[in-house]
């Protein structure tokens, strides 16, 4: 009798300290916050990410990061189906063009100023859309100059600093060895438009001066004459790439990731390669890209979401970061590092990164995406294909694309 009663006693604590326990949980659970995080194709980052959505919830166990990886194709549909949706992410990672674009709807959440010390200044002022701020930058990178030394050096001629100077030593490269010194990819994404905006030129108003109409005409001249490929207005940076490593260009200006791709695809150029700052126009500036973060006017634990942004690029994280990926941080702190500042003379990749460092020192005038900033691409490189196809002549056509253009901003 005296075992039955001990047992009974014991099973009515077990199941008593259950209920607690369970009751305990529950009431847990239902105080956390649950923060919905889409990043762009970041997946093979995986360990990273993780390694850092866990700390955060360490010291923080009242949130859970639910992380959420998108393809890059996907990533625009995606997000403004969400958006407009009663129940987005509380956290998304965009491009600056694209979280303008939203910010024009009026869906995003403004970012109070006090929250944004930790970045660099001038990157924080690249992502304003009507000198309000709806975006955190996360990562960014700045373009340079990835050249073939053995070629220059064989023609006597040195690395460009202006795109004017493309002229001389395409003509000297062609005379010499019969190859094209570079393919500009200027139909691209907004690559005409960023070099547009190295001689102040991103207005309606502007595009149609003169100043903008030498530029256009100076690469009308390189293709008539021969000496950029005719590819010029439909290919992108990936088929450039492909022409230098098989040594049909000497230069190309693009991020310095793509010097990995050299090393492991084309081992023999990767040795004749060396880098130099990217291409300046008359205001002397330098452009760079970035990814950034955005918040929905309708997320639902928008406090969590900043908080996490914020702790994504802290000094450490964005650090570790670009160790891992090297790409530039956009925490001040993190830039004064010796990893963006030090690097060994033989180390390309190293001596890249803190090149694209320096850069992110003077990029202001910064190209600011503007009202239907997509479409006013679309206006220049169609305007881009024109010209170099001498369809019309430059005054006419860049006439029209600022009239379109004047068009687009009242919309």
């Amino acid at each position: 009798m005296k075992k039955y009663i001990i047992a009974t006693i014991v099973i009515i604590l077990l199941i008593t300290s259950f209920c607690v326990f369970y009751k305990l949980n529950k009431n847990n659970h239902a105080n956390e916050t649950k923060v919905i995080f889409w990043t762009l194709q970041m997946n093979d980052f995986e360990t990273y990410m993780k390694k850092v959505i866990s700390n955060f919830e360490k010291e923080n166990p009242n949130i859970k990061i639910i992380w959420i990886d998108v393809p890059f194709s996907e990533g625009e549909k995606r997000t403004l189906a969400a958006v407009l949706s009663d129940n987005p992410p509380d956290l998304i990672n965009l491009n600056p063009d694209f979280s303008a674009l939203l910010a024009q709807k009026g869906v995003l959440e403004e970012i109070d100023s006090k929250y944004t010390t930790q970045y660099k200044e001038s990157i924080l002022n690249a992502l304003k859309y009507n000198d309000k701020l709806y975006s955190l930058p996360w990562y960014a990178t700045s373009a340079i100059t990835i050249y073939n030394k053995d070629i220059l050096n064989s023609v006597n001629g040195t690395i460009p600093q202006k795109y004017e100077d493309l002229d001389e030593l395409s003509n000297l490269v062609m005379n010499n060895k019969h190859i094209y010194t570079f393919m500009p990819t200027i139909t691209e994404n907004d690559t005409m438009y960023k070099i547009l905006n190295k001689y102040g030129i991103n207005t309606a108003e502007t595009i149609n001066s003169d100043e903008s109409k030498n530029i256009f005409n100076f690469y009308k001249k390189l293709y008539q004459n021969n000496l950029i490929p005719k590819e010029t207005i439909t290919q992108t940076q990936r088929e450039a790439l492909e022409k230098y490593m098989s040594e049909n260009i000497v230069l190309f200006t693009s991020g310095a990731n793509f010097l990995n791709m050299i090393k492991e695809n084309a081992p023999s150029i990767y040795k004749k390669t060396d880098v130099a700052q990217q291409l300046h126009g008359k205001l002397g500036q330098n452009d760079f890209s970035c990814m950034n973060f955005v918040i929905p006017q309708r997320a639902k634990n928008k406090d969590a979401a900043l908080k996490f942004a914020l702790y994504l690029t802290n000094k450490e994280n964005s650090l570790e970061l670009g160790k891992l990926s090297n790409v530039l941080s956009t925490n001040k702190e993190a830039l004064n590092d010796d990893f963006y500042k030090i690097y060994e003379e033989n180390d390309l990749i190293s001596k890249a990164r803190v090149i694209s460092a320096q850069q992110l020192e003077n990029i202001e005038p910064t190209v600011k995406p503007q009202k239907n900033q997509k479409e006013i691409n679309l206006l220049i490189n169609t305007a881009v294909q024109q010209i170099l196809l001498d369809k019309k002549s430059t005054d006419e056509i860049l006439n029209k694309v600022s009239k379109d253009w004047a068009e687009l901003q009242l919309k």
